[in-house]
């Protein structure tokens, strides 16, 4: 074969097979599908290596922590927690945590653990009242900027409570009029929101770019129960869609009540999010 046939059949032949990478890529977005550990909350704590082996093997692949009694990562070091995921191959990306006298502790050990977001997961004061939460919004400002000096983003967790009103505003507006975006991000808990009588989908549109981080979550509307997708009341494929506005990076879906167990509800969660295009 002469040079120039050669070249023109493996051109012909290159072109010839289908750019199937390219084209049919999940992107990474789709990939990352995240789980709160709270979900598996008795399983981590009694066997929290096997508990998230459990979870990578259904196709969980970032970890978000919660603290219980023995710790944010339930009797593991922060450099075990990390290797264990990494082995795994998952990413520990985030862990609730309480702002309180462990604080600086609390950093200290997101820090040894590699985790890039460290999210309070309630109010640190209690008091339904502006006050409150303006006073609440210059704690999160000063320890926010404490976290990214340590290479933490630190963010808020809201349950249905932040959506109660003080004369006439409502008390998590409050907290997102006066947390600076540079220190505090954002975690949108889309079922406690829906359970609070609210649209997760205007406070996205109202508050764009605030919410880095989800919590996906299906709520039974009429128990205040989560529940799994498809047989609460959150539209779940309408919800991602807004993901850009939002500034989404990562979301994790938690369970916090089971129709069997535990493992059983976050099997079926991620088996009906997988059919979902976004």
């Amino acid at each position: 074969m002469i040079r120039r046939d050669f070249l023109k059949k493996t051109t012909m032949g290159a072109l010839a097979i289908p750019c199937t990478t390219s084209m049919h890529a999940i992107p990474k977005r789709r990939k990352n599908i995240g789980v709160q550990l709270y979900s598996v909350r008795v399983e981590m704590n009694q066997d929290a290596k096997g508990t998230l082996a459990k979870l990578a093997k259904l196709g969980y692949n970032q970890i978000e922590s919660f603290r219980s009694n023995k710790g944010l990562f339930c009797g593991l070091s922060p450099k075990e927690m990390n290797q264990t995921c990494r082995d795994l191959g998952m990413t520990l990306r985030s862990g609730h945590c309480h702002v309180d006298q462990d604080w600086k502790k609390t950093l200290h050990d997101a820090a040894e653990s590699g985790m890039e977001y460290l999210i309070c997961s309630s109010m640190p004061t209690n008091g339904q009242t502006l006050s409150n939460y303006k006073e609440v919004s210059d704690t999160f400002n000063k320890v926010g900027e404490e976290a990214k000096k340590s290479g933490i983003k630190f963010g808020y967790h809201n349950h249905a409570s932040e959506f109660d009103a003080d004369a006439g505003q409502i008390l998590y507006d409050v907290l997102l009029q006066n947390t600076d975006p540079k220190y505090v991000h954002m975690e949108l808990d889309l079922g406690w929101v829906y359970a609070a009588g609210k649209d997760p989908l205007a406070y996205i549109q109202k508050y764009q770019g605030r919410f880095p981080l989800w919590h996906l979550k299906d709520m039974n509307l009429a128990e205040k129960k989560s529940t799994e997708f498809g047989q609460g009341g959150l539209p779940v494929q309408k919800i991602l869609e807004a993901y850009k506005i939002s500034g989404l990076k990562y979301f994790f879906i938690e369970q916090e009540e089971y129709g069997k167990s535990a493992f059983d509800s976050l099997e079926y969660d991620i088996n009906y999010y997988k059919k979902l295009v976004w």
